[in-house]
């Protein structure tokens, strides 16, 4: 394995920031409240330093494809931040449909045994063409087995359906809704986990491997899984990323 690289922790660049504002019991490397972090005071006092603390954990986050096992916090704090997603990430009428689970080491290994598995099948079958698979999709799943945890993201369509019935009108918005309120929770997890120092990277093996997943933790069969963030140490940096034009991105009206 190659060395790991030693970044900083992001959580701890933000404390630094706070620190100089004298406001830093709000938050620390070693705790982040998931209820309420920020109080209307503490707004008051920082804005500044919360906004470009927020800034800068949103440009933290990026893929990391080379993961290990090492892990900068207590398991204790993973759990934290899966607690803070799921108190905290906004739903349509406040469904709250997402549903989370967290493999870690060995459990986490499982899953992309599963995946392994699965390809293999196709391969059998002719539907991926078996060098293919060798040389590209292997290696793949193998690197996301060699990282600490995933964390699966579903959604309950049996407790999105009691809203489509109670509010008719929207019935068919609520699906595209839940997929909305999913894909924060995902953005929450990735940045809040680099935030504390992995790396992650987010991936979609459903509906390949759905039934497997349902089997092998007992998880109600009728929900949906959605995608898969991979984490673990990173051993890389990100690669490069280039951006378009934010003049083609952006509209802004009635700016003073």
């Amino acid at each position: 394995m190659a060395a790991r690289i030693l970044r900083p922790s992001n959580l701890h660049k933000i404390t630094r920031t706070l620190s100089s504002t004298g406001t830093h019991q709000y938050l620390s490397a070693s705790r982040i409240s998931p209820l309420r972090p920020f109080s209307t005071s503490y707004r008051q006092n920082t804005p500044n330093a919360v906004t470009d603390a927020f800034v800068q954990a949103t440009q933290s986050r990026r893929t990391i494809y080379k993961l290990g096992k090492n892990s900068p916090v207590p398991d204790s704090k993973v759990e934290e931040l899966v607690n803070a997603a799921i108190l905290n990430v906004p739903s349509s009428f406040n469904t709250q449909s997402t549903r989370l689970v967290v493999v870690l080491r060995e459990e986490h290994e499982k899953l992309w045994d599963i995946a392994i598995e699965a390809f293999g099948g196709l391969v059998a079958s002719g539907a991926v063409p078996e060098e293919m698979f060798k040389s590209q999709t292997l290696p793949k799943l193998q690197a996301f087995k060699a990282a600490l945890g995933t964390v699966l993201f579903y959604e309950d369509p049996a407790h999105i359906k009691s809203f489509q019935e109670k509010f008719p009108i929207f019935a068919d918005k609520f699906d595209p809704w839940a997929e909305h309120s999913n894909a924060m929770h995902q953005y929450f997890l990735w940045t809040a986990l680099e935030s504390v120092g992995f790396g992650a990277n987010l991936q979609h093996y459903n509906p390949l491997i759905d039934a497997k997943v349902a089997q092998q933790w007992s998880l109600p069969t009728e929900w949906r899984l959605v995608a898969q963030l991979v984490f673990g140490s990173p051993e890389a940096e990100a690669g490069e990323k280039t951006q378009k034009p934010i003049e083609e991105r952006v509209k802004i009206f009635g700016k003073l």
